[in-house]
């Protein structure tokens, strides 16, 4: 199993950034796919899940004003865009791979893998 992420990028505030993952190893639509992130000094915040079969999406509240979690089961790539990026959303971001076991109530802690980790930087 490999979850398999873009590279760093770097964002004036205020434009937006695309992250993929790229998944291998295992029937894609067969798990959830969470996004957490991490800022310096911070603990891991966690922005919410997609299921790739069907595109169903839960956000965490706090970001679903400016996040879209997609996923593309051609190619095995799920993807988390951001908008209107500001300097507190500098950090890394993860893809995590998810047992289905609740889609609602499910806790990311249940992933049992990880992408290695994307760089976002905003900064004028």
């Amino acid at each position: 199993v490999q979850l398999v992420q873009s590279g760093a990028e770097w964002r004036n505030p205020g434009a937006s950034v695309k992250v993929s993952c790229k998944a291998s190893g295992y029937p894609f639509t067969d798990y959830f796919i969470d996004w957490v992130r991490q800022a310096p000094g911070q603990v891991f915040e966690w922005m919410g899940r997609i299921n790739p079969l069907g595109g169903g999406t839960r956000y965490a509240q706090k970001f679903q004003d400016r996040v879209t979690f997609t996923a593309d089961t051609s190619t095995d790539t799920a993807y988390v865009e951001i908008s209107g990026l500001r300097s507190e959303d500098s950090a890394v971001y993860y893809c995590l791979r998810n047992p289905k076991l609740d889609f609602y109530a499910g806790t990311w802690h249940t992933s049992d893998f990880w992408g290695q980790g994307t760089q976002v930087t905003v900064s004028s």
